[in-house]
């Protein structure tokens, strides 16, 4: 299914060509002025200055060439060579039509050559409950998700926890100096095979209290420290009873973790961990030795991944200033001898290579790891895990209070998810009742509303925001249902669902659409944009113009519905035309808003 931007495209490159110009100038383009045409080409400026041709003229030859396309109204040539194209209302009509019988993809084009994906987002670690440094992760990775598998490709989601480092030696040592305080822990302390115990002797709070003290105490007790580094070495090593308390790390941290994933809309086809690729350590290291790219580095063994002449000034403790390869080498092996965290991140590429065998992988991880990803992309091609260019880390930016700063609590503490999802629904909660919705509806589906606003909130607050900035959590804002909000999207899609019901309360049919009111142009022309608004955000990969494109679709509708009555239409076959476009309108609406994790409610 093609777009008419694309089609035009076709047909300016068609002209041009036959005017002896690269067809690849002819590019077309959404109007910068609407009210003059729906779409421009300024080709020929570029391709006249190449030529040494008078810019105008070319733009003449070309227009003329144009001027029987039966889908085109007109073509007028304005300013120093600006070819406009405004398209016919028979042409509008037909391509609102076929967006309208687009059950699957509401108009949009999928991928030629499928892929197979992976999405590595959330990234929490075991045995902590999730705080709103994890939502960015989870609402921009689920976004992405849903975009590639809607454009066609096969698609991974994976969590990737965090359950296999130092954090977990210092829990464990933490468990077994509970005692009294934590009944039955001491069993798993035991050398030997067990059987140990199959009932958990920790909670989720008991994860959340022991672990900041366990990490306190590592930074003033040297001892502690190495017994908690020695308790991890023995967790990797298999040790049977760190490795059966570890179990119900996971299991008690996955259970919380689901349900707090499951409230933002967001699953993964994959709930693998560091741990995951644990089997793969001795295999990779020893590939790595035998390819000559492990090496020897005080004490430590890394593989160097700068290219020759890649440097950057490095200060030594006394002061002095060298010149040092840029990026740093990927540390594989500690000069203790323990694996480390890029260690775990690429035999994870190797395990997803021999497990599933991705085209491509993304990472959606805080900008601030891009040093770390660009050490690991560079050690996964260097040793064969990975084609070049085939591993991207699409980092973001950080939420941020209004200090600027990354978002706290106002006692200045790490706010935890829950506690942010639950502050939105409140606030939904607050913002349906001012405005008088859902005053009729059961509670417990008046509940079920405000969780929807609230998660609309959030995730439209996030995503209309490009990937790579930063922005302000402003939470009166957000729930707004005015302005460009999630809650504001929601109301006019449950409006145009009111409609409808009403129309077919009435008995009235949707009919063939017949585009003639300005309006209606408009809404079919914004309609016609949704597949190079869903083709950009994944070739981009960013979801924030897909959500510009939600935006435009409710202000469209908007304009369309004040202008144009549907049930009160002049005649039968206007009304019939104005339910199809208003249903497809929803339908693009609703598509739009899932791809973003945005599930909409049927009232208010």
């Amino acid at each position: 299914m093609t777009d008419l931007k694309t089609t035009l495209s076709e047909a300016v490159a068609a002209a041009f060509a036959a005017e002896g110009v690269d067809a690849a100038r002819a590019a077309v383009t959404p109007s910068d002025r609407p009210d003059l045409a729906d779409f421009q080409s300024n080709g020929a400026l570029a391709a006249a200055k190449a030529l040494k041709a008078n810019p105008r003229d070319l733009a003449a030859r070309v227009a003329e060439r144009l001027k029987d396309d039966a889908r085109l109204l007109s073509v007028e040539v304005a300013g120093p060579g600006f070819i406009n194209l405004k398209v016919a209302d028979d042409a509008l009509s037909a391509r609102a039509q076929e967006i309208a019988a687009d059950a699957d993809h509401a108009g949009a084009a999928i991928v030629a050559s499928p892929r197979q994906v992976v999405i590595d987002y959330g990234g929490p670690n075991v045995a902590k409950p999730m705080h709103v440094g994890h939502l960015r992760s989870a609402i921009i990775g689920e976004s992405l998700k849903r975009i590639f598998r809607f454009r066609g490709d096969k698609v991974t989601g994976d969590a990737h926890f965090g359950d296999w480092g130092f954090q977990m030696g210092l829990l464990i040592v933490a468990c077994g100096d509970e005692g009294q305080n934590l009944p039955g822990a001491d069993a798993f302390m035991a050398e030997g095979d067990g059987p140990f115990p199959e009932d958990s002797p920790v909670t989720l709070a008991d994860l959340d209290r022991l672990y900041p003290l366990a990490a306190g105490r590592a930074k003033e007790d040297p001892a502690f420290r190495d017994r908690a580094r020695r308790a991890t070495a023995e967790l990797q090593s298999g040790r049977a009873g760190y490795r059966a308390l570890w179990r119900h790390f996971v299991i008690v941290s996955r259970e919380a973790l689901e349900r707090e994933y499951a409230a933002l809309s967001v699953d993964f086809d994959l709930w693998n961990g560091e741990s995951d690729a644990h089997p793969l350590m001795d295999q990779m290291i020893a590939h790595l030795r035998d390819t000559g790219l492990l090496v020897e580095d005080d004490g430590a063994q890394v593989v160097h991944v700068a290219k020759p002449g890649e440097t950057r000034k490095k200060k030594l403790p006394d002061g002095s200033v060298i010149e040092a390869p840029s990026p740093p080498p990927l540390l594989v092996i500690s000069s203790e001898g323990s694996a480390m965290y890029g260690t775990t991140d690429l035999a994870t590429i190797l395990d997803r290579k021999q497990a599933i065998g991705p085209d491509l992988v993304l990472y959606v991880v805080d900008e601030r790891q891009a040093e770390h990803f660009q050490q690991v992309f560079r050690a996964a091609y260097l040793v064969g895990y990975a084609p070049e260019g085939s591993l991207e880390h699409l980092g973001f930016g950080t939420m941020n209070g209004a200090d600027g700063k990354p978002f706290k609590t106002r006692a200045g503490g790490v706010l935890k998810l829950r506690d942010l999802i639950d502050m939105a629904t409140d606030k939904a909660r607050e913002r349906l009742q001012e405005a008088r919705l859902g005053d009729d509806l059961p509670s417990d589906e008046f509940e079920a509303i405000a969780h929807k606003v609230a998660i609309a909130a959030l995730k439209f607050a996030d995503l209309s925001n490009a990937r790579t900035t930063s922005y302000v959590f402003d939470l009166d804002r957000f729930t707004s249902f005015e302005g460009k909000t999630g809650p504001y999207l929601l109301y006019q899609a449950v409006r145009i669902k009111s409609l409808l019901r009403k129309a077919e309360d009435q008995g009235a049919a949707p009919g063939p659409i017949m585009i003639a009111d300005p309006a209606e142009r408009d809404l079919a022309l914004t309609l016609d944009a949704f597949s190079s608004a869903v083709a950009d955000a994944y070739d981009k990969r960013m979801p924030h113009l897909l959500a510009e494109h939600a935006y435009r679709i409710a202000q469209s509708f908007s304009k369309f519905y004040a202008a144009c009555p549907v049930l009160a239409a002049p005649d039968e076959a206007t009304r019939g035309s104005r339910l199809t476009l208003s249903a497809a309108a929803l339908r693009q609406l609703e598509t739009a808003l899932d791809l973003l994790g945005i599930e909409t409610p049927e009232r208010m």
